[in-house]
């Protein structure tokens, strides 16, 4: 049950891009991915209940994002980490989001889990969660709930499937990265990978392409290159 971004629609200009995760170093972007910031919108409650768009970054053809979290060109590279030492060693487990994930079925819905991707957005707490809402997802409301909140959830450690045909449903997302950001809790989360952009290691082999992937960018995640949570 790969998720390999079936869902994209990206540029065919774009056909090209990637995101190289160099040693102990940023994040080396090429193929003219467009870069901008998605902000988390909070209810009352402080509960997670839409994105928005905010600062556009200029084109660029290549440019290497901060990974070490410590850049002062914020949040682009600017060899910090050489002058700190920084340990990027990649953690991850290389088995495929199939392998890692556990499944839960509902009537209509059957959603896939994988926690170590879990990048701490919490979009999936709303209305008793989308777990809840899955097993009642005979309910067209909990149905189309659980979708959204599987849609919002940028690490795709949550990917819901239409239990008729077996299939991922899955977001239409353009190429693209986004810098995601908290206000309310005055934190800055992961970078936000979209549309199956293709995504290689330090050493040269390349990682699972899923159409949703977030990334560490301060440095403390304990499952690099991914987001564990650790910017809260």
């Amino acid at each position: 049950m790969t998720v390999n971004g079936e869902g994209s629609t990206g540029d065919s200009k774009m056909k090209n891009c990637k995101v190289v995760v160099s040693r102990d170093g940023p994040y080396l972007v090429s193929g003219n991915l467009p870069l901008a910031e998605k902000i988390i919108v909070s209810d009352i409650e402080g509960t997670p209940v839409k994105w928005e768009e905010g600062r556009h970054y200029p084109d660029q053809e290549k440019y290497d994002l901060c990974r070490c979290g410590r850049s002062a060109n914020k949040p682009y590279c600017d060899k910090t980490h050489t002058s700190i030492n920084f340990d990027g060693t990649e953690t991850a487990i290389r088995k495929e989001y199939a392998e890692q994930a556990h499944t839960i079925s509902g009537p209509g819905l059957v959603l896939t889990d994988a926690h170590a991707f879990c990048a701490a957005a919490r979009f999936c707490h709303r209305a008793g969660g989308v777990w809840k809402l899955t097993e009642n997802s005979d309910n067209t409301k909990s149905r189309e709930i659980a979708i959204q909140e599987t849609w919002d959830c940028p690490s795709g450690r949550l990917v819901v499937w239409d239990r008729e045909t077996g299939k991922p449903i899955e977001p239409q997302s353009e190429l693209r990265i986004s810098l995601v950001e908290n206000p309310r809790e005055d934190t800055h989360g992961p970078i936000w990978l979209e549309g199956g952009i293709p995504l290689e290691s330090s050493d040269g082999t390349g990682y699972e392409t899923r159409n949703r992937v977030t990334l560490c960018r301060c440095g403390k995640s304990e499952n690099k290159p991914f987001c564990d949570g650790n910017h809260t």
